[in-house]
């Protein structure tokens, strides 16, 4: 069945920020990662029909005065390799990089061993900001109503040594059973990094910005959670409460043991939200932990291996979930396979249109 494009009211991007704000419009809005779908006449025709593409840039230029850094391209076989070298007065560190289409993989993180540590930490304290809002502005001028632009703060202190361009996570676990002082060193230099950033997103013209994401719960627990992460969304919730702003958090892991933590926090809205059968929550689950967040899906990647007919039924199913569409969002954050992306974000939006004409008065 082919859902009729409707008279919409809102643009796709007031319809997302409706949502944001815990509103709703006349259906659940639809986004996708700007990467993720390439220009074409099915898009042009799924834009139509209401999908907002979310366009994610920086609103804070990073400079290192002190730190020289070259970059060396090359090729091993088919794939492509950069080699990024950063010379501190103190030591050299580098990174490797393996592009794969829209992806790079880290196949080599700065840290090597421990003689690194002196090095990483100038690093970080080397880093000053500058406000870079032109970008951003003139990309909102252009989409217009068809696109929501993002900005972010980066990784959470703790995170950015979890999972950022430092270490690999298990680095990072040896290094915190072994040298924890060490690794403490840096988090306090991140700390203090992170906290000069949070007035310039503030005071941007981003209306949303994501702090940090991807945390691995198994790895963290709730007690690491808790001292470690909570209190710098706490912090930069308030500068950008003060300023009319909203912030969220990219939670597309298995959150239930860190659930009861999360609703303590001020953050707005929980972004790249997973639900089963991908992770160990359910969109109902999550709701019921988090009623004044507004929840930003990433729809399971397992179910667009699926056909159109159950990608869309799944998409009803999820909604069913709920009482309410109040602060809700659909949206795709991971790679789909690239045999079936257009159809099953089609599927998905006759799944949103579907759920909207069977279920009026959730809407009106």
């Amino acid at each position: 069945m082919v859902i009729r494009q409707s008279s919409r009211s809102l643009t796709q991007r007031e319809s997302v920020e409706r949502a944001l704000r815990g509103g709703h419009g006349d259906r659940v809005p639809f986004t996708i990662y700007e990467y993720a779908i390439k220009r074409s006449a099915t898009e042009r025709e799924l834009r139509n029909r209401g999908m907002c593409i979310v366009d994610r840039r920086p609103v804070v230029a990073v400079h290192t005065p002190n730190v020289k850094t070259r970059q060396e391209v090359y090729w091993e076989n088919s794939r492509q390799m950069t080699r990024t070298v950063y010379e501190t007065p103190v030591g050299t560190l580098s990174t490797l990089g393996e592009a794969d289409g829209v992806t790079v993989w880290g196949r080599e993180k700065m840290f090597k061993g421990p003689e690194d540590y002196k090095a990483l930490r100038f690093l970080i304290e080397d880093e000053t900001y500058s406000p870079d809002y032109e970008a951003f502005t003139e990309a909102e001028r252009t989409w217009g109503g068809d696109a929501i632009c993002r900005s972010g703060f980066g990784l959470e202190p703790l995170q950015a040594l979890i999972s950022g361009i430092y270490m690999d996570m298990t680095t990072f676990c040896l290094e915190w059973m072994d040298r924890q002082d060490e690794v403490l060193k840096l988090y306090d230099a991140l700390v203090e990094k992170r906290r000069q950033m949070y007035p310039l997103v503030a005071r941007s013209p981003a209306l949303h910005s994501n702090y940090g994401g991807n945390v691995v719960a198994a790895i963290t627990g709730p007690e690491l959670f808790e001292k470690y992460y909570l209190p710098h969304y706490q912090e930069a919730a308030e500068i950008m409460h003060k300023h009319g702003k909203l912030i969220g958090c990219h939670y597309d892991g298995n959150c239930r043991a860190l659930a009861p933590l999360i609703a303590r926090t001020d953050l707005d809205y929980i972004e790249a939200f997973t639900p089963a059968p991908d992770t160990d929550m359910t969109l109902g689950a999550a709701r019921a932990a988090w009623p004044d967040k507004a929840l930003w899906l990433n729809f399971p990647s397992s179910v667009h291996l699926k056909d159109d007919h159950a990608v869309e039924q799944d998409t009803i199913g999820l909604l069913d979930e709920l009482r309410s569409v109040d602060g809700l969002i659909v949206g795709i954050t991971e790679d789909m396979p690239p045999w079936r992306g257009l159809n099953s974000c089609r599927a998905i939006m006759d799944g949103l249109g579907r759920h909207a004409e069977a279920n009026p008065g959730l809407y009106a």
